[in-house]
């Protein structure tokens, strides 16, 4: 059976804009004793007993900015399959020749690079340190050490950014080669820069504009031989990210370090959200989980749902949803293939609404 192990890697050089996740610029002093408590965890939940791993990936933050031997001991402690995939997100910024070389000897054979925009003032905007030289650069380095399998994070629907420009983003993305491209609309989240900005009036990510650019992104993208396979995720034939595929089947996966979210035997639990809190709790011995939750079936079919439908698998469709999927069909919001239920592209800028439907219909399941 699939089961994954994501690491949370929460130094960042610098914070962009609009992040709000649990990273932080300012504690680079912590990331000898940071890296000790994640091998530490990993080794106590060997000792629990956790499944081989078929795919790790270390998420932040900036995994990147790790010293290679540090990423690579974390590495080392987590025991894979021989063919695991093993991602590791990084800053295009916080790379070099050597440092992918170390990591590609010592078992990463994935890599998930922050590119956004290839725009200049996009990137501005956002509060990114790089410039699209930086993401050429960084491909070609990737490539050198032996990476195939390449992932490039793209952002739309930044306040400023124009249909042209995001385009050139799109075309800039599509000649670098790479295997697999997410794109994600902008969101504004209220405590981060951008928030503040926008609730002093600054102008907002706009809807329309965001739904032209994704509707875009899928035409641009899938002409290249980018496949949609999720929501906001576009891959070749066979590259698609196995960990991510792990989390929309509801499979099994272990969280480590600060802020990591895990799922193993029907719980869903979470970690202590700061590095020292989080170095303090597995110092202790005490285990580092915040917090967790077991869904009642019900929760757990209508969550079923909501990852099933934003995949190009779909939804399992029962007979109680026909009127429903009929009148979504006629709409040009999903399509029956089977029994089950996919979105169209203009059916997944709508996701939420359209889930919402089938489930008060008690049309789809887990089957």
């Amino acid at each position: 059976m699939p089961f994954g192990v994501y690491v949370h890697i929460p130094f960042c050089a610098s914070r962009c804009d609009y992040c709000d996740f649990a990273t932080w610029t300012d504690r680079d002093h912590l990331v000898d004793t940071y890296v000790d408590a994640c091998v530490t965890d990993l080794a106590q939940r060997h000792a629990d007993g956790y499944p081989v791993a078929t795919s790790v990936f270390f998420g932040g933050g900036t995994p990147s900015l790790l010293p290679s031997d540090r990423l690579v001991r974390i590495l080392d402690a987590i025991d894979c399959t021989g063919d695991a995939e093993v991602t590791v997100e990084c800053n295009p910024d916080s790379v070099d020749a050597e440092k992918l070389r170390a990591y590609r000897r010592g078992g990463v054979n994935r890599l998930s690079f922050g590119v956004q925009s290839m725009v200049p003032h996009v990137l501005a905007a956002l509060g990114r340190t790089h410039d699209p030289a930086n993401v050429t650069r960084a491909i070609a380095l990737a490539r050198d050490a032996g990476f195939a399998r390449i992932n490039v994070d793209l952002i739309y629907g930044t306040p400023g950014e124009t249909v042209d420009d995001w385009r050139t983003t799109l075309e800039g993305a599509v000649a670098l080669g790479v295997s697999h491209v997410s794109a994600y609309a902008l969101t504004v989240e209220p405590a981060t820069p951008l928030g503040l900005r926008v609730a002093a009036g600054a102008a907002a990510p706009d809807d329309d504009l965001q739904a032209d650019a994704y509707l875009l992104a899928d035409e641009r993208l899938g002409a290249a031989g980018l496949e949609w396979y999720e929501v906001s995720n576009w891959a070749r034939p066979g590259e698609e990210c196995r960990h991510n595929l792990l989390y929309w089947s509801e499979g099994e996966y272990l969280g480590i370090g600060c802020a990591a979210h895990g799922h193993t035997e029907g719980r869903r639990w979470w970690n202590v959200r700061t590095p020292e809190r989080y170095i303090a709790s597995i110092s202790a011995g005490s285990g580092a989980e915040a917090g967790s939750e077991c869904l009642e079936p019900a929760s757990r079919a209508e969550e079923a749902c909501v990852l099933a439908l934003r995949t190009r698998l779909g939804a399992p469709m029962a007979d109680a949803a026909s009127a429903v999927v009929d009148e979504l069909s006629a709409s040009g919001f999903v399509r029956r293939v089977d029994d089950r239920v996919v979105l169209t592209p203009h059916g997944r800028l709508v996701a939420s609404d359209i889930t919402a439907r089938l489930v008060l219909a008690g049309g789809v399941g887990t089957r």
